[in-house]
Protein backbone atom coordinates (compact mmCIF):
# COMPACT_ATOMS: atom_id res chain seq x y z
CA UNK A 1 0.00 0.00 0.00
CA UNK A 2 1.20 3.51 -0.77
CA UNK A 3 1.29 6.40 1.71
CA UNK A 4 -2.14 7.71 0.66
CA UNK A 5 -3.66 4.26 1.18
CA UNK A 6 -2.10 3.93 4.64
CA UNK A 7 -3.33 7.38 5.69
CA UNK A 8 -6.85 6.70 4.37
CA UNK A 9 -6.92 3.31 6.11
CA UNK A 10 -5.91 4.75 9.49
CA UNK A 11 -8.22 7.73 9.04
CA UNK A 12 -11.27 5.57 8.26
CA UNK A 13 -10.67 3.07 11.07
CA UNK A 14 -10.04 5.86 13.62
CA UNK A 15 -13.03 7.88 12.42
CA UNK A 16 -15.39 4.93 12.70
CA UNK A 17 -14.10 4.14 16.19
CA UNK A 18 -14.62 7.73 17.36
CA UNK A 19 -18.13 7.79 15.90
CA UNK A 20 -19.01 4.49 17.57
CA UNK A 21 -17.69 5.69 20.95
CA UNK A 22 -19.75 8.88 20.64
CA UNK A 23 -22.86 6.86 19.80
CA UNK A 24 -22.32 4.36 22.62
CA UNK A 25 -22.45 7.06 25.30
CA UNK A 26 -26.24 6.94 25.19
CA UNK A 27 -26.22 3.43 26.71
CA UNK A 28 -25.06 2.59 30.24
CA UNK A 29 -22.84 -0.48 29.85
CA UNK A 30 -22.06 -0.86 33.55
CA UNK A 31 -25.01 -3.28 33.87
CA UNK A 32 -25.35 -6.71 32.26
CA UNK A 33 -28.08 -5.78 29.75
CA UNK A 34 -26.22 -2.62 28.76
CA UNK A 35 -22.94 -4.48 28.22
CA UNK A 36 -24.22 -7.71 26.66
CA UNK A 37 -27.38 -6.52 24.87
CA UNK A 38 -26.84 -2.81 24.28
CA UNK A 39 -29.54 -2.04 26.86
CA UNK A 40 -32.09 -3.66 24.52
CA UNK A 41 -32.10 -0.33 22.71
CA UNK A 42 -30.97 -1.17 19.17
CA UNK A 43 -33.05 -0.21 16.16
CA UNK A 44 -33.33 -2.13 12.89
CA UNK A 45 -30.25 -0.78 11.11
CA UNK A 46 -27.65 -1.50 13.83
CA UNK A 47 -29.24 -4.91 14.44
CA UNK A 48 -28.87 -5.73 10.75
CA UNK A 49 -25.34 -4.34 10.61
CA UNK A 50 -24.04 -6.24 13.63
CA UNK A 51 -25.61 -9.56 12.55
CA UNK A 52 -24.23 -9.22 9.02
CA UNK A 53 -20.74 -8.29 10.17
CA UNK A 54 -20.65 -10.95 12.90
CA UNK A 55 -21.54 -13.58 10.34
CA UNK A 56 -19.32 -12.32 7.54
CA UNK A 57 -15.61 -13.06 7.80
CA UNK A 58 -12.72 -12.76 5.37
CA UNK A 59 -12.49 -16.55 5.37
CA UNK A 60 -15.91 -16.61 3.68
CA UNK A 61 -14.97 -13.92 1.17
CA UNK A 62 -11.79 -15.71 0.13
CA UNK A 63 -12.97 -19.30 0.60
CA UNK A 64 -16.29 -19.05 -1.21
CA UNK A 65 -14.79 -17.12 -4.12
CA UNK A 66 -12.07 -19.78 -4.29
CA UNK A 67 -14.74 -22.48 -4.46
CA UNK A 68 -16.73 -20.64 -7.12
CA UNK A 69 -13.54 -20.25 -9.18
CA UNK A 70 -13.59 -24.06 -9.41
CA UNK A 71 -17.27 -24.97 -9.12
CA UNK A 72 -19.29 -21.90 -9.99
CA UNK A 73 -22.46 -20.46 -8.50
CA UNK A 74 -23.58 -23.60 -6.64
CA UNK A 75 -21.48 -22.17 -3.78
CA UNK A 76 -24.11 -19.45 -3.36
CA UNK A 77 -26.33 -21.94 -1.51
CA UNK A 78 -24.49 -21.05 1.71
CA UNK A 79 -25.58 -17.44 1.30
CA UNK A 80 -28.85 -17.30 -0.60
CA UNK A 81 -30.72 -20.15 1.09
CA UNK A 82 -29.91 -18.72 4.51
CA UNK A 83 -32.47 -15.99 3.72
CA UNK A 84 -35.22 -18.60 4.20
CA UNK A 85 -33.97 -19.37 7.71
CA UNK A 86 -33.76 -15.66 8.46
CA UNK A 87 -37.42 -15.33 7.51
CA UNK A 88 -38.14 -18.12 10.00
CA UNK A 89 -36.18 -16.20 12.65
CA UNK A 90 -38.30 -13.09 12.07
CA UNK A 91 -41.69 -14.78 11.84
CA UNK A 92 -41.42 -17.74 14.23
CA UNK A 93 -38.40 -17.83 16.53
CA UNK A 94 -38.04 -14.18 17.60
CA UNK A 95 -41.67 -13.67 18.72
CA UNK A 96 -41.42 -16.83 20.82
CA UNK A 97 -37.98 -16.03 22.31
CA UNK A 98 -38.75 -12.41 23.20
CA UNK A 99 -41.91 -13.44 25.02
CA UNK A 100 -39.73 -14.75 27.84
CA UNK A 101 -37.28 -11.87 28.20
CA UNK A 102 -34.28 -14.18 27.75
CA UNK A 103 -30.69 -13.08 27.17
CA UNK A 104 -29.30 -16.39 25.91
CA UNK A 105 -30.62 -19.36 23.93
CA UNK A 106 -29.70 -21.56 26.87
CA UNK A 107 -32.02 -19.46 29.10
CA UNK A 108 -34.92 -20.61 26.94
CA UNK A 109 -33.76 -24.23 27.18
CA UNK A 110 -33.68 -23.95 30.98
CA UNK A 111 -37.23 -22.58 31.06
CA UNK A 112 -38.54 -25.38 28.85
CA UNK A 113 -36.38 -28.32 29.97
CA UNK A 114 -33.94 -28.05 32.89
CA UNK A 115 -30.71 -26.47 34.13
CA UNK A 116 -28.49 -29.44 33.20
CA UNK A 117 -29.57 -29.30 29.54
CA UNK A 118 -29.04 -25.55 29.57
CA UNK A 119 -25.46 -25.84 30.81
CA UNK A 120 -24.59 -28.62 28.37
CA UNK A 121 -25.66 -26.36 25.48
CA UNK A 122 -23.84 -23.35 26.98
CA UNK A 123 -20.62 -25.35 27.32
CA UNK A 124 -20.87 -26.54 23.71
CA UNK A 125 -21.41 -22.96 22.53
CA UNK A 126 -18.41 -21.69 24.55
CA UNK A 127 -16.11 -24.51 23.37
CA UNK A 128 -17.14 -23.88 19.76
CA UNK A 129 -16.51 -20.14 19.93
CA UNK A 130 -13.19 -20.48 21.76
CA UNK A 131 -11.80 -23.33 19.67
CA UNK A 132 -13.29 -23.07 16.20
CA UNK A 133 -14.29 -19.45 15.73
CA UNK A 134 -12.32 -16.80 17.61
CA UNK A 135 -8.74 -18.01 16.89
CA UNK A 136 -9.65 -19.09 13.36
CA UNK A 137 -11.25 -15.71 12.56
CA UNK A 138 -8.15 -13.89 13.79
CA UNK A 139 -5.70 -16.17 11.98
CA UNK A 140 -7.56 -16.55 8.68
CA UNK A 141 -8.49 -12.86 8.70
CA UNK A 142 -4.90 -11.81 9.31
CA UNK A 143 -3.70 -14.21 6.64
CA UNK A 144 -6.10 -12.73 4.09
CA UNK A 145 -5.33 -9.16 5.16
CA UNK A 146 -1.61 -9.77 4.68
CA UNK A 147 -2.21 -11.46 1.33
CA UNK A 148 -4.40 -8.64 0.05
CA UNK A 149 -2.35 -5.71 1.31
CA UNK A 150 1.18 -7.19 1.62
CA UNK A 151 1.81 -6.03 5.16
CA UNK A 152 4.96 -8.19 5.31
CA UNK A 153 6.51 -6.39 2.34
CA UNK A 154 5.43 -3.00 3.68
CA UNK A 155 7.10 -3.61 7.04
CA UNK A 156 9.97 -5.72 5.73
CA UNK A 157 9.11 -8.71 7.93
CA UNK A 158 8.25 -12.36 7.35
CA UNK A 159 4.66 -13.27 6.45
CA UNK A 160 4.28 -15.07 9.80
CA UNK A 161 5.40 -11.99 11.72
CA UNK A 162 2.97 -9.85 9.76
CA UNK A 163 0.11 -12.26 10.49
CA UNK A 164 0.90 -12.25 14.22
CA UNK A 165 1.05 -8.44 14.21
CA UNK A 166 -2.26 -8.03 12.37
CA UNK A 167 -3.96 -10.62 14.62
CA UNK A 168 -2.66 -8.80 17.70
CA UNK A 169 -3.92 -5.40 16.50
CA UNK A 170 -7.37 -6.69 15.49
CA UNK A 171 -7.70 -8.65 18.74
CA UNK A 172 -6.63 -5.68 20.85
CA UNK A 173 -9.00 -3.29 19.07
CA UNK A 174 -11.83 -5.81 19.44
CA UNK A 175 -11.27 -6.16 23.19
CA UNK A 176 -11.18 -2.38 23.61
CA UNK A 177 -14.37 -2.01 21.57
CA UNK A 178 -16.27 -4.24 23.98
CA UNK A 179 -14.68 -2.86 27.14
CA UNK A 180 -15.47 0.74 26.19
CA UNK A 181 -18.99 0.38 24.85
CA UNK A 182 -20.09 -3.26 24.87
CA UNK A 183 -22.43 -4.54 22.17
CA UNK A 184 -23.84 -1.08 21.36
CA UNK A 185 -20.44 0.35 20.38
CA UNK A 186 -19.67 -2.65 18.19
CA UNK A 187 -23.10 -2.48 16.54
CA UNK A 188 -22.67 1.25 15.84
CA UNK A 189 -19.44 0.66 13.92
CA UNK A 190 -20.88 -2.39 12.15
CA UNK A 191 -23.46 -0.21 10.38
CA UNK A 192 -20.67 1.71 8.63
CA UNK A 193 -18.46 -1.31 8.00
CA UNK A 194 -21.45 -3.25 6.63
CA UNK A 195 -22.37 -0.48 4.20
CA UNK A 196 -18.71 -0.15 3.18
CA UNK A 197 -18.43 -3.88 2.62
CA UNK A 198 -21.52 -3.88 0.42
CA UNK A 199 -20.24 -1.00 -1.74
CA UNK A 200 -16.61 -2.15 -1.87
CA UNK A 201 -17.56 -5.81 -2.32
CA UNK A 202 -19.89 -5.11 -5.24
CA UNK A 203 -17.35 -2.80 -6.88
CA UNK A 204 -14.88 -5.67 -7.42
CA UNK A 205 -17.08 -7.81 -9.73
CA UNK A 206 -18.50 -4.69 -11.43
CA UNK A 207 -15.02 -3.41 -12.30
CA UNK A 208 -13.99 -6.95 -13.24
CA UNK A 209 -16.93 -7.32 -15.64
CA UNK A 210 -16.13 -3.93 -17.14
CA UNK A 211 -12.54 -5.06 -17.75
CA UNK A 212 -13.73 -8.31 -19.34
CA UNK A 213 -16.08 -6.34 -21.61
CA UNK A 214 -13.40 -3.83 -22.67
CA UNK A 215 -15.15 -1.03 -20.84
CA UNK A 216 -18.69 -2.41 -21.08
CA UNK A 217 -20.03 -4.32 -18.05
CA UNK A 218 -22.89 -5.94 -20.00
CA UNK A 219 -20.46 -7.25 -22.62
CA UNK A 220 -18.32 -8.61 -19.80
CA UNK A 221 -21.31 -10.57 -18.45
CA UNK A 222 -22.13 -11.82 -21.95
CA UNK A 223 -18.54 -13.01 -22.26
CA UNK A 224 -18.92 -15.12 -19.10
CA UNK A 225 -22.26 -16.53 -20.32
CA UNK A 226 -20.68 -17.53 -23.64
CA UNK A 227 -17.36 -18.87 -22.34
CA UNK A 228 -18.23 -20.48 -18.98
CA UNK A 229 -22.01 -20.98 -18.77
CA UNK A 230 -21.59 -24.05 -16.52
CA UNK A 231 -20.04 -21.87 -13.83
CA UNK A 232 -23.29 -19.87 -13.65
CA UNK A 233 -25.31 -22.94 -12.63
CA UNK A 234 -26.30 -22.78 -8.96
CA UNK A 235 -27.77 -26.28 -8.88
CA UNK A 236 -25.14 -28.79 -7.79
CA UNK A 237 -25.22 -32.41 -8.92
CA UNK A 238 -26.50 -35.11 -6.58
CA UNK A 239 -22.90 -36.05 -5.73
CA UNK A 240 -21.50 -32.51 -5.65
CA UNK A 241 -18.68 -31.92 -3.16
CA UNK A 242 -20.00 -28.38 -2.61
CA UNK A 243 -23.79 -28.58 -2.10
CA UNK A 244 -25.69 -31.57 -3.55
CA UNK A 245 -29.07 -30.29 -4.74
CA UNK A 246 -31.25 -32.65 -2.61
CA UNK A 247 -29.69 -31.18 0.56
CA UNK A 248 -31.02 -27.71 -0.29
CA UNK A 249 -34.37 -28.87 1.13
CA UNK A 250 -33.01 -30.96 4.00
CA UNK A 251 -29.47 -30.77 5.45
CA UNK A 252 -28.77 -27.25 4.19
CA UNK A 253 -32.12 -25.96 5.42
CA UNK A 254 -31.65 -27.59 8.85
CA UNK A 255 -28.11 -26.26 9.13
CA UNK A 256 -29.31 -22.76 8.25
CA UNK A 257 -32.11 -22.94 10.80
CA UNK A 258 -29.59 -23.90 13.48
CA UNK A 259 -27.14 -21.12 12.57
CA UNK A 260 -29.61 -18.27 12.11
CA UNK A 261 -32.33 -19.21 14.61
CA UNK A 262 -30.62 -21.00 17.52
CA UNK A 263 -26.99 -19.84 17.49
CA UNK A 264 -26.27 -17.53 20.44
CA UNK A 265 -23.69 -15.51 18.49
CA UNK A 266 -26.32 -14.47 15.94
CA UNK A 267 -29.58 -14.44 17.89
CA UNK A 268 -28.14 -12.36 20.76
CA UNK A 269 -27.96 -9.39 18.39
CA UNK A 270 -31.67 -9.72 17.64
CA UNK A 271 -32.42 -9.89 21.38
CA UNK A 272 -30.85 -6.41 21.69
CA UNK A 273 -33.69 -4.73 19.77
CA UNK A 274 -35.84 -2.14 21.54
CA UNK A 275 -38.96 -3.94 20.31
CA UNK A 276 -40.04 -6.94 18.27
CA UNK A 277 -40.76 -4.56 15.40
CA UNK A 278 -37.15 -3.32 15.29
CA UNK A 279 -35.75 -6.84 15.65
CA UNK A 280 -37.93 -8.18 12.83
CA UNK A 281 -37.05 -5.31 10.51
CA UNK A 282 -33.36 -5.76 11.31
CA UNK A 283 -33.21 -9.49 10.62
CA UNK A 284 -35.25 -9.17 7.42
CA UNK A 285 -32.69 -6.61 6.21
CA UNK A 286 -30.10 -9.32 6.82
CA UNK A 287 -32.17 -11.69 4.68
CA UNK A 288 -32.08 -9.26 1.76
CA UNK A 289 -28.34 -8.75 2.24
CA UNK A 290 -27.64 -12.51 2.20
CA UNK A 291 -29.31 -12.90 -1.19
CA UNK A 292 -27.33 -10.13 -2.83
CA UNK A 293 -24.22 -11.03 -0.83
CA UNK A 294 -23.66 -13.84 -3.32
CA UNK A 295 -22.67 -11.20 -5.87
CA UNK A 296 -19.48 -10.37 -3.96
CA UNK A 297 -18.96 -13.58 -1.97
CA UNK A 298 -19.31 -15.97 -4.91
CA UNK A 299 -19.56 -14.25 -8.30
CA UNK A 300 -16.06 -12.63 -8.22
CA UNK A 301 -14.57 -16.14 -8.31
CA UNK A 302 -16.24 -16.69 -11.69
CA UNK A 303 -15.01 -13.31 -12.92
CA UNK A 304 -11.50 -14.34 -11.84
CA UNK A 305 -11.81 -17.65 -13.72
CA UNK A 306 -12.68 -15.78 -16.91
CA UNK A 307 -10.00 -13.17 -16.37
CA UNK A 308 -7.11 -15.44 -15.40
CA UNK A 309 -8.15 -18.76 -16.92
CA UNK A 310 -6.77 -21.89 -15.25
CA UNK A 311 -3.58 -20.33 -13.86
CA UNK A 312 -4.95 -20.27 -10.29
CA UNK A 313 -6.16 -23.89 -10.21
CA UNK A 314 -3.26 -24.92 -7.98
CA UNK A 315 -4.43 -22.57 -5.25
CA UNK A 316 -7.94 -21.25 -6.02
CA UNK A 317 -8.05 -19.41 -2.68
CA UNK A 318 -5.82 -16.82 -4.37
CA UNK A 319 -8.59 -16.01 -6.86
CA UNK A 320 -10.14 -13.17 -4.86
CA UNK A 321 -6.92 -11.45 -3.80
CA UNK A 322 -5.55 -11.73 -7.36
CA UNK A 323 -8.75 -10.20 -8.76
CA UNK A 324 -8.71 -7.36 -6.22
CA UNK A 325 -5.10 -6.50 -7.02
CA UNK A 326 -5.88 -6.57 -10.75
CA UNK A 327 -8.99 -4.37 -10.81
CA UNK A 328 -8.88 -2.08 -7.77
CA UNK A 329 -7.21 1.32 -8.25
CA UNK A 330 -4.32 1.77 -5.81
CA UNK A 331 -5.85 4.95 -4.44
CA UNK A 332 -8.71 2.83 -3.04
CA UNK A 333 -6.50 0.22 -1.33
CA UNK A 334 -6.79 2.04 1.99
CA UNK A 335 -10.59 2.16 1.83
CA UNK A 336 -10.82 -1.52 0.92
CA UNK A 337 -8.32 -2.43 3.64
CA UNK A 338 -10.45 -0.60 6.23
CA UNK A 339 -13.54 -2.52 5.13
CA UNK A 340 -11.75 -5.88 5.33
CA UNK A 341 -10.32 -4.89 8.73
CA UNK A 342 -13.86 -4.10 9.88
CA UNK A 343 -15.14 -7.50 8.67
CA UNK A 344 -12.51 -9.35 10.72
CA UNK A 345 -13.01 -7.08 13.73
CA UNK A 346 -16.79 -7.46 13.72
CA UNK A 347 -16.72 -11.26 13.50
CA UNK A 348 -14.23 -11.35 16.37
CA UNK A 349 -16.16 -8.97 18.65
CA UNK A 350 -19.48 -10.67 17.86
CA UNK A 351 -18.26 -14.09 18.99
CA UNK A 352 -16.29 -12.64 21.90
CA UNK A 353 -19.35 -10.82 23.21
CA UNK A 354 -21.45 -13.99 22.93
CA UNK A 355 -18.81 -16.00 24.81
CA UNK A 356 -18.62 -13.45 27.64
CA UNK A 357 -22.43 -13.39 27.83
CA UNK A 358 -22.68 -17.16 28.22
CA UNK A 359 -19.88 -17.31 30.81
CA UNK A 360 -21.38 -14.51 32.88
CA UNK A 361 -25.10 -15.25 32.75
CA UNK A 362 -25.04 -19.06 32.65
CA UNK A 363 -22.14 -19.84 35.00
CA UNK A 364 -20.96 -16.82 37.03
CA UNK A 365 -24.35 -15.66 38.30
CA UNK A 366 -25.98 -19.06 39.06
CA UNK A 367 -22.86 -20.96 40.22
CA UNK A 368 -19.85 -18.80 41.16
CA UNK A 369 -21.55 -15.75 42.72
CA UNK A 370 -25.26 -16.28 43.26
CA UNK A 371 -25.59 -12.92 45.02
CA UNK A 372 -23.94 -10.93 42.23
CA UNK A 373 -25.81 -7.78 41.24
CA UNK A 374 -26.18 -6.42 37.72
CA UNK A 375 -22.96 -4.37 37.81
CA UNK A 376 -20.92 -7.27 39.19
CA UNK A 377 -22.13 -9.49 36.36
CA UNK A 378 -21.11 -6.87 33.78
CA UNK A 379 -17.72 -6.43 35.49
CA UNK A 380 -17.12 -10.18 35.36
CA UNK A 381 -18.17 -10.15 31.70
CA UNK A 382 -15.48 -7.58 30.96
CA UNK A 383 -12.89 -9.77 32.67
CA UNK A 384 -14.00 -12.71 30.54
CA UNK A 385 -13.81 -10.52 27.44
CA UNK A 386 -10.17 -9.67 28.17
CA UNK A 387 -9.21 -13.21 29.15
CA UNK A 388 -10.82 -14.99 26.20
CA UNK A 389 -9.69 -12.25 23.81
CA UNK A 390 -6.04 -12.55 24.92
CA UNK A 391 -6.17 -16.36 24.70
CA UNK A 392 -7.55 -16.07 21.14
CA UNK A 393 -4.76 -13.68 20.16
CA UNK A 394 -2.13 -16.09 21.51
CA UNK A 395 -3.70 -19.19 19.94
CA UNK A 396 -4.49 -17.61 16.54
CA UNK A 397 -0.99 -17.93 15.00
CA UNK A 398 -0.80 -21.55 16.17
CA UNK A 399 -3.69 -22.49 13.86
CA UNK A 400 -1.22 -22.70 10.99
CA UNK A 401 0.64 -25.53 12.73
CA UNK A 402 -2.46 -27.65 13.26
CA UNK A 403 -2.65 -30.75 11.05
CA UNK A 404 -5.26 -30.64 8.31
CA UNK A 405 -7.36 -33.29 10.06
CA UNK A 406 -7.55 -31.29 13.29
CA UNK A 407 -8.40 -28.09 11.44
CA UNK A 408 -11.20 -29.92 9.60
CA UNK A 409 -12.49 -31.32 12.89
CA UNK A 410 -12.54 -27.83 14.39
CA UNK A 411 -14.45 -26.49 11.38
CA UNK A 412 -17.09 -29.22 11.65
CA UNK A 413 -17.44 -29.08 15.44
CA UNK A 414 -20.87 -27.47 15.13
CA UNK A 415 -22.16 -30.77 13.75
CA UNK A 416 -21.79 -32.27 17.21
CA UNK A 417 -24.77 -30.36 18.55
CA UNK A 418 -26.49 -28.28 15.85
CA UNK A 419 -29.24 -30.75 14.93
CA UNK A 420 -30.26 -31.79 18.47
CA UNK A 421 -30.27 -28.12 19.53
CA UNK A 422 -32.61 -27.25 16.66
CA UNK A 423 -34.80 -30.27 17.42
CA UNK A 424 -35.20 -29.59 21.14
CA UNK A 425 -36.03 -25.91 20.50
CA UNK A 426 -38.64 -26.79 17.85
CA UNK A 427 -40.18 -29.31 20.24
CA UNK A 428 -40.07 -26.67 22.99
CA UNK A 429 -42.21 -24.45 20.77
CA UNK A 430 -44.72 -27.02 19.58
CA UNK A 431 -44.81 -29.93 22.03
CA UNK A 432 -46.05 -29.94 25.63
CA UNK A 433 -44.81 -33.49 26.14
CA UNK A 434 -41.13 -33.25 25.19
CA UNK A 435 -39.14 -33.99 28.33
CA UNK A 436 -35.81 -32.92 29.82
CA UNK A 437 -34.67 -36.55 29.86
CA UNK A 438 -35.58 -36.83 26.18
CA UNK A 439 -33.56 -33.69 25.40
CA UNK A 440 -30.45 -35.00 27.18
CA UNK A 441 -30.67 -38.45 25.55
CA UNK A 442 -31.20 -36.82 22.15
CA UNK A 443 -28.03 -34.75 22.53
CA UNK A 444 -26.04 -37.82 23.67
CA UNK A 445 -27.46 -39.96 20.86
CA UNK A 446 -26.56 -37.34 18.28
CA UNK A 447 -23.00 -36.79 19.54
CA UNK A 448 -22.32 -40.56 19.36
CA UNK A 449 -23.87 -41.01 15.90
CA UNK A 450 -22.28 -37.87 14.44
CA UNK A 451 -18.85 -38.91 15.74
CA UNK A 452 -19.26 -42.38 14.22
CA UNK A 453 -20.37 -40.84 10.93
CA UNK A 454 -17.02 -39.04 10.63
CA UNK A 455 -15.41 -42.51 10.51
CA UNK A 456 -17.96 -44.82 8.90
CA UNK A 457 -19.45 -42.27 6.47
CA UNK A 458 -16.36 -40.16 5.88
CA UNK A 459 -16.98 -40.12 2.11
CA UNK A 460 -20.62 -39.02 2.42
CA UNK A 461 -21.29 -35.28 2.23
CA UNK A 462 -21.95 -34.01 5.75
CA UNK A 463 -25.17 -32.29 4.62
CA UNK A 464 -26.59 -35.71 3.75
CA UNK A 465 -25.56 -36.90 7.21
CA UNK A 466 -27.29 -33.93 8.87
CA UNK A 467 -30.38 -34.57 6.76
CA UNK A 468 -30.78 -38.02 8.31
CA UNK A 469 -29.66 -37.08 11.84
CA UNK A 470 -32.26 -34.32 12.14
CA UNK A 471 -35.10 -36.82 11.71
CA UNK A 472 -33.41 -39.45 13.89
CA UNK A 473 -32.92 -36.87 16.66
CA UNK A 474 -36.59 -35.90 16.44
CA UNK A 475 -37.59 -39.55 16.59
CA UNK A 476 -35.44 -40.18 19.68
CA UNK A 477 -36.89 -37.16 21.49
CA UNK A 478 -40.43 -38.29 20.71
CA UNK A 479 -39.81 -41.90 21.76
CA UNK A 480 -38.05 -41.11 25.03
CA UNK A 481 -40.67 -38.51 25.95
CA UNK A 482 -43.41 -41.09 25.23
CA UNK A 483 -41.73 -43.93 27.14
CA UNK A 484 -40.79 -41.78 30.17
CA UNK A 485 -43.46 -39.06 30.19
CA UNK A 486 -43.52 -36.10 32.53
CA UNK A 487 -46.21 -33.57 33.33
CA UNK A 488 -47.30 -31.60 30.26
CA UNK A 489 -45.35 -28.34 30.10
CA UNK A 490 -47.26 -25.06 29.76
CA UNK A 491 -44.71 -22.62 28.34
CA UNK A 492 -47.12 -19.68 28.42
CA UNK A 493 -46.97 -19.39 32.22
CA UNK A 494 -43.32 -18.27 32.06
CA UNK A 495 -43.95 -15.03 30.16
CA UNK A 496 -41.53 -12.23 31.04
CA UNK A 497 -41.82 -9.58 28.36
CA UNK A 498 -39.04 -6.95 28.42
CA UNK A 499 -39.83 -5.26 25.11
CA UNK A 500 -42.98 -4.60 23.11
CA UNK A 501 -44.10 -7.76 21.29
CA UNK A 502 -46.24 -5.99 18.72
CA UNK A 503 -45.09 -7.44 15.37
CA UNK A 504 -44.05 -5.35 12.38
CA UNK A 505 -47.13 -5.08 10.16
CA UNK A 506 -45.12 -5.75 6.99
CA UNK A 507 -43.30 -8.85 8.28
CA UNK A 508 -45.38 -11.31 6.22
CA UNK A 509 -45.19 -9.24 3.05
CA UNK A 510 -41.42 -8.74 3.39
CA UNK A 511 -40.95 -12.44 4.12
CA UNK A 512 -42.89 -13.47 1.01
CA UNK A 513 -40.85 -11.05 -1.12
CA UNK A 514 -37.59 -12.48 0.26
CA UNK A 515 -38.66 -16.09 -0.41
CA UNK A 516 -39.75 -15.22 -3.96
CA UNK A 517 -36.44 -13.41 -4.54
CA UNK A 518 -34.53 -16.52 -3.40
CA UNK A 519 -36.46 -18.63 -5.92
CA UNK A 520 -35.93 -16.09 -8.72
CA UNK A 521 -32.21 -15.90 -7.90
CA UNK A 522 -31.91 -19.67 -8.27
CA UNK A 523 -33.83 -19.53 -11.53
CA UNK A 524 -31.51 -16.79 -12.81
CA UNK A 525 -28.43 -18.88 -12.02
CA UNK A 526 -29.68 -22.10 -13.58
CA UNK A 527 -30.01 -23.64 -17.06
CA UNK A 528 -33.31 -21.73 -17.26
CA UNK A 529 -31.41 -18.45 -16.97
CA UNK A 530 -27.79 -17.37 -17.27
CA UNK A 531 -26.40 -20.92 -17.20
CA UNK A 532 -28.04 -21.90 -20.47
CA UNK A 533 -25.73 -23.58 -22.95
CA UNK A 534 -25.04 -21.15 -25.79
Amino acid sequence: MNVIAIISFLGIVTGIWMYAIWRSRKVDNTGSEGFFLGGRSLTALPIAGTIIMTNLSTEQIVGQNGQSYLSGMQVMAWEVTSAIAIVALAMVFLPKYLRYGISTISDFIEIRYDTVTKRVISILFVITYMSSFLPVVLYSGSLVFNKLFRVDELLGVSPMTAIILVAFIIGLVGILYLLIGGLFLSASSDIIYGFGLLVAGLSIPIIGLTRLGDGNMIQGLESIIQNTPWLLNSVGSIDSAIVPWPTLFTGMMFNNLYFWCTNQMIVQKAFSGKSLIESQKGVLMVGVFKIFGALFLVFPGIVARNMFGDELLINPDNAYSTLVMAVLPEILYGVFAAVIFGAILSSFTGALNATATLFSLDFYKPIINKKADDKQIAHFGKKVTVTVGVISIIVAPLIMFAPAGLYQFVQEFNGLYNMPLLVIILFAFYSKRATALGAKITITFHVVLYSLSKIVLADIHFLYVLSVLFFLDALVLMLVSHIKPEKDFILEQFKNEKVSLEPWKYTKIASVVIVITVILTYMAFSPLGLARVV
